[in-house]
């Protein structure tokens, strides 16, 4: 009724919100609070997605995904669960024997063996042991393969890639372990909802993630984790006091350290992974591990972030001289 003063659009342009006019077939694409000019792909998942005319247009192939276990406890299930457990035994990681499956004839299982590596009660995954035909034996940088069946084809591959050992198998079952605490399992969505374990059943919910081996699904993390012990004869787990408060002299050098996830060097990753758990898992970690390696459980904790990008297709070059060096060897 009365006139502004400033400029509009043409009735068939549209504001950019960056001062200029377009046509609205070339309006970007938003995700995760970024935006994406027309023709401009992304990585989500396994697929691709393409910006075009206003919406994202995306592969639809079926993508594995990930368990992980790294530092002190820190678990993530296949359907995106993330919780903290801390016991001091052996535990079924994923196995296919499951409900009215486990009396049948499973084709793999996948057990962690945690152990004390802190004064204040903490404890990391330092063994895994691996069942499929064959039982592969992860320990202390070591790997050994018991062959069951004598003539019989290996199930497996293995081979290295960067800092990961990668196991692949035959029945769609990927690891990746650093050699150190950390643990990641990909798997093929052929097992969707015929998994069970600390890692969840792989239903795409992780609201029901919590289910014991009794195929009860609860809510405390302790009730269901001790559940998963291979050994009835462990003691069950309980809380442990928080790394930080038991170590207060450790707390302001922790925290300076795992600032590194949630400061510039990560900006790529932060709108695509959520760093705020990872750092605070970080600076649990570094309190936690006080009797020596100290710079190893900041490193793992580190790692891991990078590694949670790295899935998506993010690569974040984060390690330097001074911090978290990885050490090559020397040939003479």
């Amino acid at each position: 009724t009365h006139c502004v003063s400033g400029c509009i659009c043409p009735h068939d342009r549209v504001l950019d919100g960056k001062g200029s006019c377009i046509a609205p077939e070339d309006c970007p694409c938003i995700h995760n609070g970024n935006s994406y000019s027309p023709g401009e792909s992304i990585r989500v998942g396994c697929n691709n997605c393409t910006c075009r005319n206003r919406k994202w247009q995306c592969s639809e192939e079926p993508c594995l995904e990930t368990c992980s276990v790294y530092g002190d406890g820190h678990y993530t299930t296949f359907d995106g669960k993330r919780f903290d457990f801390e016991g001091d035994c052996e535990y079924v990681l994923v196995q296919n024997y499951c409900g009215q499956q486990a009396m049948n004839q499973g084709t793999f299982r996948v057990i962690t063996e945690n152990i004390p590596c802190g004064t204040t009660g903490t404890t990391c995954s330092k063994s895994i042991k691996v069942f499929l035909g064959v039982s592969i034996f992860f320990n202390d940088g070591h790997t050994d393969v018991i062959q069951r069946a004598p003539g019989g084809k290996i199930p497996f591959q293995m081979r290295s890639m960067g800092i990961y050992l990668v196991v692949d198998t035959t029945v769609g079952l990927i690891l990746m372990w650093d050699k150190k605490t950390s643990i990641f399992i990909k798997l093929s969505p052929s097992f969707q909802g015929h998994v069970c374990g600390l890692c969840g059943n792989y239903d795409g919910n992780g609201n029901n993630d919590f289910t014991t081996r009794s195929q009860s699904v609860v809510g405390n993390v302790l009730e269901f984790a001790n559940s998963w012990k291979v050994s009835s004869s462990c003691p069950n787990a309980n809380h442990t006091q928080d790394p930080c408060s038991a170590n207060p002299y450790r707390k302001a050098w922790a925290q300076k350290q795992c600032s590194i996830i949630t400061s510039e060097v990560f900006a790529n990753c932060h709108s695509q992974v959520e760093p705020n758990e990872y750092y605070q898992a970080c600076v649990d970690d570094a309190c936690a591990c006080d009797t020596g390696g100290d710079c190893e459980c900041f490193c793992t904790a580190v790692a891991a972030y990078a590694q949670a990008c790295n899935e998506l297709d993010i690569c974040i070059s984060w390690r330097t001289p001074s911090i978290c060096r990885e050490f090559q060897p020397t040939t003479f």
